[in-house]
């Protein structure tokens, strides 16, 4: 009678091992079709957001002002004094985006 029970003790875990294999088997064929139900949701939402930056649809015009004063003073014996100021720089300008 022990001999049996070891026997069945063995079967039990052999069949316990069987359907571990089955079930991992069965979540790895699974995750192709889970990671492509992701990726498809991802691409939805991003599709929601609508086009993305491209240069060919953006126009930019810009204008840059810089007003300057050199100012250059020769003295007695040969020595020069330079003065350059910067008194005002602007950059204006204006981007639109046309859409496809």
């Amino acid at each position: 009678m022990f001999m049996r029970m070891q026997k069945n003790r063995g079967q039990t875990t052999a069949e316990y091992a069987v359907l571990l294999g089955l079930v991992i088997a069965a979540v790895m064929a699974m995750q192709i079709y889970v990671k492509r139900g992701l990726q498809g949701k991802v691409k939805l939402e991003t599709d929601k957001l609508g086009t993305q930056y491209e240069p060919d649809y953006l126009s930019s015009t810009f204008t840059s002002n810089r007003d300057t004063t050199e100012a250059e003073n020769i003295q007695a014996g040969g020595g020069v004094q330079r003065t350059l100021s910067r008194d005002e720089a602007t950059r204006t300008g204006t981007q639109t985006y046309s859409a496809p």
